[in-house]
């Protein structure tokens, strides 16, 4: 080997373990607020990455795959309801969801998922998940457990500490200079955890209870129909979502990644690393936009520099300390960050119905919206065959629904 290929892998090894940094925030914070194991979400980040690149190796795209947050409202919900194993049976099924898309896509052209999914259905199930999760922030960043039924931390403090955390992560995404623009999650950590060391309501227990090396808590999943049938749907908003994602990395390097490798692989790699995810316990996979940011800011074009930052995230796994420590994050801490994430994934949904240009003077565009909102967030459930559908799963398949058989409004009807 020469010195300066040597060199070129220290340098890739450098940046990949900057970019694991970057996405190290937002990586962790999903597990940490669903119930699922950490190191474990590290370990399937990077095992997914890894995946992706193999199913693309004819042309890989500067890609980190980790937790995705459009999964937190059912991972949550369906923890609490049938328990973790329960629960990957169904992120298992929307991985393989994206796997049938990515088979669709192959046999009837790109354009095929736009029309199944169009932005006047994708748009509300995106808001629905947002504002549904927004009365668990506001709990948390009241010093309360998400249900809002116990005070865990007294209010006074929990109200300083997350509006400290809140402010501080919106300051550092909107005045943060270079690579300090990428991680407002976890400046904003950082600083609230600062603060709650000062008010002395961390237990560091945990940190000192764990064994430098550990096995993650890996959890095999369990088939149950219900938790499937709950989530399926819900892989409809991020499964769109992917399509962005592809879009923004072509655009910063200047290479055409929905022609190759196309969608058709792009998809389907994204839906193996998740299906993998869950078989080990770990939360759905997608494209990091951090991690696209920080590589339009460094320019660093080259695959291999995910693959460092993804054997880093594996190595991070066995770390029983980093565990620990991420265990003492305070409830205000991240309540307060989730005020903003929540507010911001409701925003995407509006905005994704801006950029398409959804006229809502149309009767048609306004009752499969209303009819998406008020079933996803209402609690509206639906029984077929002893089987359950609520949430924004039953807002989802209503919005499909209703965009296949309601005809096209004539222009005489429109509103005025």
């Amino acid at each position: 080997m020469k010195p300066t290929d040597y060199n070129f892998r220290v340098r890739d090894s450098i940046l990949g373990i900057q970019f694991l940094f970057v996405a190290f925030g937002a990586l962790v914070l999903v597990p940490i607020l669903t119930g699922l194991d950490p190191n474990v979400a590290l370990f399937t980040a990077g095992i997914g990455t890894l995946v992706f690149q193999f199913v693309n190796r004819g042309a890989v795209p500067p890609i980190f795959l980790a937790s995705s947050f459009a999964f937190i409202a059912p991972i949550s919900h369906g923890v609490k309801t049938w328990g973790i194993a329960a629960t990957m049976s169904g992120l298992v099924a929307a991985g393989l969801l994206y796997i049938a898309l990515s088979f669709l896509i192959r046999l009837k052209g790109d354009n095929f998922l736009h029309k199944l999914l169009p932005a006047i259905v994708v748009g509300p199930v995106i808001m629905s998940i947002g504002l549904i999760l927004s009365p668990v922030a506001v709990f948390m960043a009241m010093g309360k457990t998400g249900d809002g039924s116990i005070q865990l931390v007294p209010f006074e403090q929990a109200i300083v500490i997350s509006m400290i955390a809140l402010f501080t992560t919106v300051f550092i995404s909107l005045l943060g200079k270079g690579i300090f623009k990428l991680v407002p999650i976890l400046g904003g950590i950082v600083v609230g955890y600062t603060v709650a060391l000062f008010y002395g309501i961390i237990d560091f227990s945990s940190v000192a209870n764990a064994a430098w090396f550990a096995m993650p808590s890996f959890t095999a999943p369990e088939f149950n129909w219900q938790a499937i049938i709950f989530i399926l749907p819900i892989a409809i908003a991020p499964a769109i979502e992917h399509i962005g994602d592809m879009l923004a990395i072509s655009n910063v390097t200047k290479q055409d990644y929905l022609k190759k490798p196309g969608l058709k692989n792009t998809l389907l790699g994204d839906g193996l690393a998740t299906s993998i995810a869950s078989l080990f316990g770990g939360p759905p996979n997608t494209t990091y936009s951090e991690v696209t940011g920080a590589v339009t800011v460094t320019k660093a074009f080259n695959p291999a520099i995910m693959t460092w930052a993804a054997i880093a995230a594996i190595v991070l796994a066995f770390v029983g300390k980093l565990g620990g420590l991420l265990a003492t994050i305070p409830v205000p801490v991240m309540g307060g960050i989730m005020l903003l994430l929540f507010g911001i994934i409701a925003s995407i949904g509006i905005s994704t119905l801006t950029r398409a240009n959804v006229d809502f003077n149309c009767p048609r565009n306004l009752v499969i919206v209303s009819m998406i909102l008020v079933f996803s967030i209402g609690g509206m459930t639906f029984n077929f065959g002893g089987v359950p559908f609520s949430g924004i799963g039953l807002g989802a398949i209503t919005g499909i629904i209703l965009n296949l058989i309601l005809p096209q409004a004539r222009k005489e009807d429109e509103l005025i």
